[in-house]
């Protein structure tokens, strides 16, 4: 356990700029105290879809609220953007000022908004985002409109964020569109005179309201016959809307409470359980091999008793190729260098949300973090490439530079703008638009970029990893192997036993993706990351073992494709989420998922190939300076 300990330590140890960027974005959200009659601002984001009828997601596009084919009402002069965080509009987030008339605690009945007239072909795109569950997503004081609900298992209510953009049950031959809005927003106090928001419900209904012709505009919301929008001829739609305000005695502290309601907290208990199975069954046998195998190897090793000396076997015969620097090693120190950055880069992001400085009502504001800290821990990935390449024996530092800085994030970027591309071509909102992706790119090149020619040249003067026992000159060859130890076999048995460290709380993590849910377990989620790290760590030095007994010194690679093998389940698994839980319509939205499944599969491909590998060198080394070498 020394070695797996000393492994851990070694990936710490590589996070220089840790101490320095740890504290980086500290969120103070501070409460809004409103007066009697004060304007509360109602700001609207994208539609985004939720499930359908058939409870399955048709569509991963999002459409702002303003598009001209919803013809919803318009602020006069236009309506103004709300200041965003990077991570909200990379990730989707339209946010705008509205035609919403709210003041603290001044109730509103049946009050008229406006009167458009929807085309039919308008009415038929309407009609289909209705069908494929679109939801409204507002905000009141940072909180989001909500939908209540009730749990069926423990008959608690709680609140779904966003509410319908219009009906169509099972059986409902045309779909109902909702243009009238009851918005119920909860409110607390302490003085009687400083009032903070802190819930908001919505329950839209549909209404064939008729503008009234007098000159005061008056209109009436007791109708009960639905809003259909017919497609072959234009629609007049009224919009109206009520506000209620309800005092409630949840505190200001806790109003997020009842968004982030967990369906079944004992899932998440199984998933750790299950991980901390998986790791101890594990541990087990590492320790096995360390405390009795490998120990009593050693020994045989170094006796000098001449009863005991034979012939070498097993792993120490291939001790002068151990240490053999691998084919291509510039991609491997690169890919390595990048997966100390993502590795720091995780950490610090867990760290930041398991201490609640990344608050709900920050909208991006995880995204922000994972980002910008990408960036910084460009030094970090600049000084591990740059060191295992000189190790290696390399001896250009520029192009070790360049392939460091742009192999994973050219990679991700070109994947990226493929997405991103589609998007445009649907007229998603969720596009990012072209100042967005220039202060990106010019983070990238600004920051990023000279941290890593920093970390680099900071890297390639560092005292070079020398091995402990000398380096054949003429490769030895490698006998056959069985068919569990060749490369695809043993790759895919190792990650199958990382993956399934993982795959329950990876449920969670998809459905809060796709499905626009408040993902908020960040307790658990650091537990699973660290059972990740460890069971990846323990499967990658047995499979390292069981290929030197076998006489086969290729282990460089192998530690990094058998960890990182587990990235190949989660694409797979992403296979099965998408037909289980998605019917997309469109090619547009399978490009998405899948460009975006692809982009989170190769970022866990370098994560989990670098703890590989870590692992596997720190093993490695420890148990050949263990031995006496003739």
């Amino acid at each position: 356990m020394r070695v797996l300990a000393r492994a851990v330590v070694t990936l710490l140890g590589s996070g220089v700029l840790a101490p320095l960027v740890g504290a980086f974005y500290l969120p103070g959200i501070a409460p809004h105290d409103y007066k009697i009659g004060e304007s509360v601002e109602l700001q609207v984001n994208s539609l985004t879809p939720t499930l359908n009828a058939e409870n399955k997601l048709e569509s991963v596009l999002s459409f702002g609220f303003y598009d001209e084919r919803f013809h919803f009402c318009r602020p006069e002069g236009g309506p103004k953007a709300a200041h965003e965080s990077l991570g909200s509009i990379l990730f989707g987030d339209r946010i705008y000022g509205s035609v919403f008339d709210l003041h603290m605690l001044k109730d509103v009945s049946c009050q008229a908004l406006c009167q458009q007239t929807i085309p039919g072909k308008d009415a038929a795109f309407i009609n289909d985002k209705i069908m494929k569950g679109y939801n409204y997503n507002w905000l009141i004081d940072g909180l989001p409109a909500a939908t209540l609900k009730i749990d069926d298992r423990t008959e608690q209510q709680f609140y779904s964020v966003g509410f319908n953009l219009g009906s169509n049950e099972l059986g409902q031959l045309v779909p109902h569109f909702h243009n009238h809005y009851d918005i119920t927003v909860q409110y607390h106090t302490l003085d009687a005179i400083h009032y903070r928001v802190v819930g908001v419900v919505v329950s839209p209904t549909s209404k064939n309201t008729v503008m009234s012709k007098d000159p005061s505009g008056a209109v009436s919301c007791d109708t009960a016959e639905p809003m259909n929008l017919h497609e072959d001829k234009d629609n007049q739609v009224v919009f109206t809307y009520s506000v209620n305000w309800e005092e409630s005695d949840k505190s200001w502290a806790t109003r997020w409470d009842d968004y982030l309601h967990a369906i079944d907290p004992r899932i998440h208990w199984f998933s750790l359980i299950n991980s901390m199975i998986i790791v101890a069954f594990l541990s087990a046998m590492l320790g096995l091999i360390l405390m009795r195998t490998l120990h009593k190897d050693i020994a045989r090793y170094n006796s000098e008793d001449a009863e005991d000396l034979q012939e070498d076997f097993g792993w120490k015969l291939v001790h002068g190729d151990v240490f053999r620097p691998p084919r291509h090693f510039e991609l491997l120190a690169v890919i390595l260098g990048n997966g100390y950055q993502l590795f720091w880069m995780m950490v610090t992001t867990l760290v930041i949300a398991l201490l609640g400085f990344l608050s709900p009502s920050s909208r991006g504001s995880l995204a922000t973090a994972m980002l910008l800290l990408f960036i910084v821990y460009g030094f970090s990935a600049g000084f591990n490439s740059a060191h295992l390449y000189h190790s290696f024996g390399g001896i250009s530092l520029k192009r070790i530079i360049i392939m460091t800085a742009l192999f994973v994030p050219g990679t991700c970027w070109v994947l990226l703008m493929i997405v991103n591309l589609c998007l445009v071509a649907a007229h998603s909102s969720a596009a990012a638009p072209i100042g967005t992706l220039l202060g990106v790119m010019a983070l990238w090149f600004a920051i990023s970029i000279p941290l890593t020619i920093c970390g680099a040249y900071f890297g390639f003067r560092r005292k070079t990893i020398d091995p402990p026992v000398r380096v054949n000159q003429i490769p030895r060859q490698i006998p056959d192997q069985p068919w569990y130890l060749r490369s695809v076999p043993s790759a895919l048995m190792g990650g199958i036993l990382t993956f399934g460290a993982i795959f329950i709380e990876l449920y969670f993590i998809m459905n809060s993706i796709w499905f626009h849910k408040v993902y908020y377990v960040f307790g658990f989620l650091f537990l699973v990351f660290i059972i990740l790290v460890i069971t990846t760590a323990e499967v990658t030095v047995l499979l390292t073992y069981f290929h030197l007994c076998a006489e086969d010194y290729r282990w460089h690679w192998r530690s990094v494709y058998t960890a990182g093998a587990s990235a190949f389940y989660v694409f797979l698994y992403g296979v099965l989420f998408y037909f289980s839980r998605l019917r997309l319509a469109s090619y547009a939205s399978l490009i998405i998922y899948f460009g975006w499944m692809a982009v989170a599969c190769f970022l866990f491909f370098v994560l989990t190939g670098t703890i590989g590998f870590v692992a596997s060198h720190v093993f490695v080394r420890k148990i050949y300076s263990a031995i006496k070498i003739d």
